[in-house]
């Protein structure tokens, strides 16, 4: 099962508060949303869910055909994380892949290549951008170890994945590396090429006026990480 975890978009991504107003960044964090699961959706290659309860989520949910996995303490991606896994341990899911919804450039191809990598008993881990945090994750079984985010997550997820004892593939991905935190990355959405519903709202909000550089192309790749 794609797990995408949504916490409350009214109060979405406080780090761009320098930049934009309260109403902008929902309205940011609700293109990339959308975003994200476009992406999902042209993949199709597996069931999703949303672990939330944020309403406007739902309502997305329910107009795509997606499940809801509801996260009424919404404390953290983590903990949401964790609800999520046990439901689907409860339903005899074999495997969960958690995407986040603040990685707006992810392509289908990319999910695809998660699959397609995946072992049939392990991980596959994709590092973001600045190598720090995890920005997708699948496990296989669904609760093969325990997940823990943060801005620093990748070290401990690797080394979690390699505790294991089970194969963990390492995939170096540039859309789905490439989360959107700060203002230096919102200017990068805008000068991204293509035309995606978040990179037209970080146009119109006048981050493409203040950019100092584009994304940086990055090739995918593939890292067996031995145990």
């Amino acid at each position: 099962m794609i797990l995408v975890p949504v916490k409350d978009l009214a109060n979405a991504k406080q780090r761009l508060s320098p930049m934009l107003t309260q109403s902008a960044r929902t309205e940011l964090a609700h293109a990339m949303l959308r975003d994200v699961l476009e992406a999902v959706t042209e993949f199709g290659g597996d069931e999703v869910s949303l672990v939330t309860s944020d309403s406007f989520a739902i309502e997305l949910a329910a107009s795509q055909g997606f499940g809801v996995i509801r996260d009424d303490s919404n404390l953290s991606e983590t903990d949401a994380i964790d609800v999520a896994t046990r439901v689907c341990e409860s339903r005899g899911v074999e495997s969960t892949l958690v995407i986040p919804a603040d990685i707006p450039l992810i392509k289908a191809s990319e999910i695809a290549m998660i699959y397609r990598n995946a072992p049939q008993m392990g991980s596959v881990l994709i590092p973001a951008h600045d190598g720090r945090g995890t920005n997708a994750i699948l496990r296989r079984p669904a609760a093969l170890f325990p997940l823990r985010f943060g801005n620093d997550s990748f070290v401990p997820h690797l080394a979690a994945a390699k505790a294991t004892g089970k194969p963990c593939v390492v995939l170096s991905l540039a859309g789905i590396g490439f989360d959107i935190d700060t203002p230096e990355d919102l200017r990068q959405l805008a000068l991204a090429s293509g035309n995606k519903r978040s990179q037209l709202v970080a146009r119109r909000l006048g981050a493409l006026e203040t950019a100092r550089r584009p994304v940086s192309a990055v090739e995918d790749s593939i890292v067996t990480a031995k145990s």
